[in-house]
């Protein structure tokens, strides 16, 4: 079982900002309530419809609109498991059914701790098809940013720095309350509509995946592709 490294909790001192800059000696955030508890696993499908509603911010899609399979990820940028699945699991299932255009994959945040939250920021800030190249990035360096000893600032400016990020740029978008709240509510919705508690946490067209390796996703894709339940999921509804 993979084992993953405890992340860095923040502590809270305003409701302003995430992050007060790269050269702070200690961050200031804004606390995320936590997660709340289910009295169980969640549902092991949730309405289609609900999940593909448009929330506060446009989702980041990797593959083809009109594809008939639609993977949604709940991910948190500072858990060892997404990393993994994005780093060994990701490049097979993109080459197989992204590519292909068989599926698409919608990412959504799902952030466990505020230093997650922080990159989540600095991903959708950095832009287009950079948003989803610095979210691989972080991933494969989450090591070296999330885990760290001491002030984790100067290591996540060091890690988006290469991704056009200027000292400047860097603290205002981690000073964009509304982003956050877009991202808080993302969360929240996936915990309190789809019953998400963890990360991370897959449905493919509505049902919830239990395995995340290549041949879980296998399981769940091969049997819609082949004619059972593959329409592709309606568009997102304001």
């Amino acid at each position: 079982m993979l084992k993953t490294p405890r992340p860095r909790f923040l502590a809270a001192t305003s409701r302003r900002a995430v992050l007060a800059g790269a050269t702070t000696a200690a961050l200031a955030v804004t606390l995320l309530a936590p997660v709340v508890a289910q009295p169980r696993k969640g549902p092991a499908e949730v309405s289609v419809e609900e999940l593909m509603k448009a929330g506060p911010l446009p989702d980041m899609v990797i593959g083809q609109a009109d594809a008939p399979v639609t993977i949604v990820e709940y991910a948190s940028m500072t858990c060892g498991h997404c990393a993994n699945f994005h780093n060994t699991v990701y490049p097979d299932l993109k080459k197989k059914y992204i590519d292909t255009g068989k599926a698409k994959l919608i990412l959504r945040e799902f952030p466990l701790d505020n230093l997650a939250a922080a990159a989540s920021m600095l991903a959708r800030c950095a832009g287009g098809d950079k948003s989803y190249d610095l979210i691989a990035k972080l991933f494969k360096e989450q090591e070296a940013w999330a885990f760290g000893k001491g002030n984790p600032v100067p290591a996540l400016f060091k890690a988006v720095e290469g991704s056009g990020f200027t000292k400047e740029s860097f603290d205002k978008c981690l000073t964009d309350q509304k982003l956050l709240d877009g991202i808080t509510a993302t969360r929240d919705r996936a915990n309190k509509a789809f019953g998400v508690t963890s990360t991370p946490t897959f449905f493919i067209n509505g049902k919830r995946l239990d395995n995340s390796s290549l041949e879980g996703f296998d399981r769940a894709i091969e049997p819609l592709l082949a004619g059972q339940g593959a329409q592709p999921p309606a568009a997102p509804k304001k």
